[in-house]
């Protein structure tokens, strides 16, 4: 019959069945326990954010507010299990329930919690994300100072892990690590930006390559450029999907053993440009969504082979524990999509040596196959613990590739510039550059490279301080072209006032402010950390930056008048708070609730202390600071800090509607009745509003001219098209950004009919 317009798809699939049976992944007497999980639908998985000290908040809500809610409830006709946090996962952080998407989205009895998932996920504290897919980032052991590559990244949901790994420590607002994420599909760089967008970091920066051929870097180490090498990277890379049967049923009736066969030779090229841009002593994780032994163990013991012992499975058995897995294996057999088996390479005709290579085939060598240690990779089966299929291993690099035995490193002393205010995204359209790891260079030949780069430098130093292409926004063939990256020269008199009117500590780092405008008044003021500036600086011609910073100032209007054009933005105020030490007002929790709730209050409605500190303060951008009362403990625990405005008789705060939904509930305030009666009281009073509103001016941003194309994205892969509100003076913007919400919600249930027949042979998760 069909259902909804499409025919129901059959859970059967007798090649599969025959091939895993045969492979012997699965134990002794678990088949059919296994095959009822994978034809079970996938249960949903929420992972609380540990980025900032408002994690335990959110847990406490959750477990005390919105988890007794769904206590003894019933919907259609089946009882609501519980939420489950996962076993193996730190301090109760993700969780689990039998409750799938469709539920969660059409029942009223759960809209409550759903309208809570969708808003704390905007915001950055809550990521929707399947259990397995957790795994890879924990195992990467990622800490603050730690250089980190994301190769394969989008749609994103695992950089998000490894930057909250980067901001273990809150009071650190640069951490000397960074994370590089990269995707070779320039649309899906755009939702990989989204997803990082949430959680506000100067850490990081999106580009566009091929995995398999991502360019060398260089970074500036006292005066010398040297190959920058990473401290960990994760490959998590394009796979068959197979371990994704629970959520992705189009892989029931599309599986083939072809799949693998085709990705094996990519995935093997990936690996192996990951590990030459690993560091000694470094980490890589190599991971798929898939159970094939193809996909998985044949390509890590091929990796091992050539690495001719520069590379090392770790033991990482006693890490995460409580998750069940099972250990890699070492034998299994080829087979072709027609059923045909092959146990080795001297058995393929040679009519199909095109199709299976040598590197698919298990190590014959026992003393060499011994020394692999392939028992150290992960295995986790869908039976185990009512999860995905998924595969990882863990590689430790002793010493550079055999075939790069020295690392590359340009050792001569290069003179200081005196104007390194300029870099150039990467620009060439297709974002490949050259596979192999450069070759270690005679000392002549690296002295007449090292005057190659100086004289490119020069070159472009004579150029204005650009810092990417031209800004044509138009669609390529390969992409949009991106706005550039300008670094603030040390001179410029834009930042004086703004030094002034907020009293910046001296040990504020301006030289790691940028703009993306190369002409005109410079709208958006946006941060990097002091290491991304360092890798944007000397990298003008090899990289395609999709993005990086985040926005620290936007012009106001209205501001020369009160002393400074720039007005505080939202979300970089918890990277810039530690360095003002003016306009700060602390205010108590009920002066929070005001501000959150209502949007142009009075002066006279909040606390006498309030009224005071702001009467001798002058009209414009302030911060506005909230620290926890240890005594009152019923009260919000963790620190709030928000941007406002102060006119002349009221104040107000400059925060996203998610965000303010989401201290609002962190403090007990009903937001979800709250809501609506704001939704029906909204057209009355939004006149009167506006009268009484302090003018100020967004300006159009980058990510502005990116959002409709991340409504589209996210429309594809089927995900919840909820968008964050960007920062606005008055409720007529608020109001369009919510009709254009509604209307990207219905083109997403539209698309995501559509995305039922789409081919499934390249999934990641």
């Amino acid at each position: 019959g069909w259902a909804g317009g499409y025919p129901e798809i059959v859970k059967e699939n007798e090649l599969f069945e025959r091939y895993y049976r045969e492979q012997g992944i699965v134990p002794a007497g678990e088949w059919d326990a296994f095959m009822a999980a994978l034809r079970e639908p996938l249960p949903a998985t929420l992972r609380i954010t540990g980025y900032r000290s408002h994690a335990r908040e959110i847990l406490h809500c959750l477990k005390e507010k919105y988890f007794r809610e769904l206590q003894d409830l019933e919907v259609d006709g089946q009882k609501v299990e519980m939420p489950q946090s996962l076993s193996w996962y730190p301090e109760e952080l993700a969780w689990h329930t039998n409750l799938s998407r469709k539920i969660l989205r059409k029942s009223p009895q759960l809209e409550k919690f759903h309208q809570f998932l969708v808003s704390e996920t905007e915001c950055g504290n809550i990521s929707r994300q399947e259990a397995v897919s957790m795994i890879p980032p924990l195992l990467l052991n990622v800490n603050p100072h730690h250089k980190v590559l994301d190769m394969c990244a989008a749609p994103g949901s695992k950089t998000a892990q490894l930057i909250e790994m980067l901001h273990a420590d809150m009071n650190v607002p640069f951490p000397k690590g960074f994370v590089i994420a990269n995707d070779v599909d320039n649309k899906r760089c755009y939702l990989l930006v989204h997803q990082a967008k949430r959680l506000n970091s100067p850490c990081i920066m999106v580009v566009n390559h091929d995995a398999s051929s991502i360019p060398n870097l260089q970074i500036d180490v006292d005066g010398r450029k040297e190959i920058l090498f990473y401290d960990r990277i994760l490959c998590d890379v394009p796979c068959s999907g197979d371990g994704t049967m629970r959520k992705n049923i189009d892989v029931w009736k599309k599986w083939t053993t072809q799949n693998s066969l085709q990705l094996h030779g990519l995935q093997l090229r990936i690996a192996t440009r990951g590990v030459e841009q690993l560091a000694e002593g470094g980490r890589m994780v190599y991971s798929t969504c898939s159970l094939n032994p193809i996909e998985n163990e044949a390509v890590i013991a091929s990796l091992l082979e050539k690495s001719q012992g520069a590379l090392e499975l770790a033991d990482v058995s006693s890490e995460l524990p409580g998750l069940k897995r099972m250990p890699g294996i070492t034998k299994w057999k080829v087979m072709l999509k027609d059923g045909q088996w092959f146990e080795e390479w001297k058995d393929v005709p040679s009519n199909r040596q095109t199709q299976i290579r040598p590197t698919m085939f298990p190590v014959k060598d026992e003393e060499k196959l011994k020394a692999m240690n392939l028992e150290r990779c992960l295995r986790i089966l869908p039976h185990h613990q009512n999860t995905g299929g998924f595969f990882v291993a863990v590689l430790i690099k002793k010493s550079p590739m055999p075939w790069n035995k020295r690392q590359p490193k340009v050792h001569q002393k290069l003179p200081q510039r005196t104007e390194d205010t300029e870099v150039t995204a990467a620009n060439s359209d297709n974002g490949c550059e050259s596979i192999n790891e450069e070759p270690a260079l005679p000392e002549n030949e690296e002295s007449k490279k090292i005057q190659d780069l100086q004289n490119s430098d020069t070159e472009q130093s004579k150029k204005e301080r650009v810092c990417g292409p031209p800004p044509s926004k138009k669609m390529k063939l390969f992409g949009f072209k991106e706005d550039p990256f300008v670094f603030l020269p040390e001179d410029d008199p834009l930042f004086l006032p703004i030094q002034k009117f907020y009293a910046l500590d001296p040990s504020f780092p301006k030289m790691n402010l940028l703009t993306r405008t190369q002409e005109g008044k410079k709208r958006q003021l946006y941060m990097v950390s002091k290491e991304l500036r360092n890798v944007l600086l000397n990298n003008s011609e090899k990289m395609k930056v999709i993005n990086t910073g985040i926005k620290v100032w936007s012009r106001n209007s209205d501001g020369e008048q009160f002393g400074c054009a720039f007005r505080l933005a939202q979300e970089g105020i918890y990277t810039l708070y530690p360095f003002i030490h003016a306009r700060i007002i602390n205010v108590c929790i009920e002066d929070v609730k005001i501000l959150l709730t209502q949007e142009n209050p009075f002066l006279s409605k909040f606390s006498s202390e309030t009224q005071k500190k702001v009467k001798d303060m002058a009209m414009g951008s302030i911060v506005l600071k909230y620290d926890p009362d240890p005594e009152k403990p019923g009260d919000l625990q963790c620190p709030i800090v928000l941007c406002g405005w102060q006119g002349k008789t009221s104040l107000r705060a400059f925060v996203p509607k998610n965000e303010r939904l989401h201290y609002l509930r962190m403090m007990g305030v009903e937001v979800f009745k709250a809501k609506r009666k704001e939704e029906e009281s909204e057209s009355k009073t939004e006149e009167e509003v506006q009268h009484g509103m302090a003018q100020t001016e967004e300006g159009m941003d980058v990510e502005d001219k990116e959002h409709d194309l991340v409504v589209k994205m996210e429309a594809e892969i089927g995900e919840e098209s909820s968008h964050s509100p960007v920062e606005s003076s008055t409720m007529e913007v608020e109001n369009k950004i919510e009709d254009l919400d509604q209307s990207s919600k219905n083109a997403n249930n539209r698309v995501s009919q559509e995305s039922k027949d789409t081919d499934m042979s390249n999934v990641k998760d």
